[in-house]
């Protein structure tokens, strides 16, 4: 089998800097869109994640049904999934009153309950090998575990153990990089991948958070709306890029 045909079939995009890159991003925007729509628009917590939910819910059926990786509707459902994981640690937190202690160590043992049946079930746990609907599914419901504990965690970080916003993002980037630094040493490929996809979430709501609360409260001030319209825009380009770059390889593959 020609191998670029064999790659085409992957449901997920190739671990590039892009990749990195609009990750991180789509990160913040789960965080600034979430307050930005629950607080300066209006909506509120509960409309807002009923209302992210089914536009999720709606992003998963069509890149569900997509035969191959498709750029704009993989990372729009990145972007609705960091939404709405934002937003259920949101509600366990200012609705339900719940513990970031609790709601960090159960979404851990959410994420590591999901790897653990994922593994079971198709002994690998290789975003190179999202080739059918099962993988794909265990892969969708581990971004959102990652999402969620992501936000739980930072939060605790920087807010329940009173780290701030800057030094969040300076721990969490720090930890990224010592991450990376164990891959290029010959770090499990797998596991280092997942333990930065795991720490890109607290890194990019740190950062968000850095970038929108008043400074009054150690943020810079910048505010949700334009946090997320900068961010957002250069996801779109990048996701533009990508998704000429697959369809001129669709191209010459055919």
């Amino acid at each position: 089998m020609n191998p670029a045909k064999a790659g085409w079939l992957s449901k997920v995009p190739e671990v590039t800097l892009s990749f990195w890159v609009i990750k991180i991003l789509s990160t913040t925007v789960g965080e600034t869109g979430a307050d930005f729509l629950a607080v300066d628009a209006g909506f509120g917590a509960g409309w807002t994640s009923i209302g992210m939910a089914l536009l999720l819910a709606c992003a998963l059926f069509f890149q569900m049904r997509k035969a191959a990786y498709s750029p704009w509707i993989y990372w729009l459902t990145v972007v609705l999934v960091s939404i709405v994981g934002t937003q259920i640690t949101d509600i366990m937190t200012d609705m339900l009153d719940i513990s970031l202690y609790v709601s960090t160590a159960v979404f851990s043992v959410l994420l590591a309950i999901n790897f653990l049946l994922w593994f079971r079930v198709e002994h690998t746990l290789s975003i190179r090998e999202i080739d059918t609907p099962r993988r794909e599914f265990f892969y969708w419901t581990t971004v959102l575990c990652t999402f969620a504990l992501g936000t739980a965690a930072g939060d605790l970080a920087t807010e329940a153990l009173g780290l701030g916003f800057t030094l969040g993002v300076v721990i969490f980037g720090a930890l990224i990089a010592a991450t990376l630094l164990a891959w290029r040493l010959g770090g499990n490929v797998v596991l280092m991948f997942w333990l930065a996809y795991i720490l890109t979430r607290p890194f990019g709501a740190s950062l968000g958070d850095l970038l929108t609360q008043a400074k009054t409260y150690g943020g810079l001030g910048m505010g949700a709306a334009w946090t997320s319209a900068i961010f957002l825009s250069v996801i779109v380009l990048l996701v533009v890029v990508a998704q000429v770059s697959v369809g001129n390889r669709k191209t010459v593959i055919q």
